[in-house]
């Protein structure tokens, strides 16, 4: 898998994770919305983790700036 995001997307998807995050722990959003966000979450975590989004990649959408 070739790097897709870039530093800024996955600072912001990890601060939206941790937001979802307290969000559901401290029982401000409960429920089927709840545990969509947590899943959403996660997502957003790991795919912050490996710099690679599976959607970004069939429309060749980058928001790297160098090519790895």
């Amino acid at each position: 898998m070739k790097k897709n995001m870039g530093t800024a997307d996955r600072i912001i998807r990890t601060i939206l994770a941790a937001l979802f995050a307290i969000l559901y722990f401290t029982n401000v959003i409960t429920g089927t919305v709840g545990i969509v966000l947590m899943v959403l979450a996660g997502v957003f975590l790991l795919t912050s983790l490996i710099s690679f989004c599976p959607l970004y990649a069939p429309f060749g959408l980058r928001t790297c700036a160098t090519e790895t």
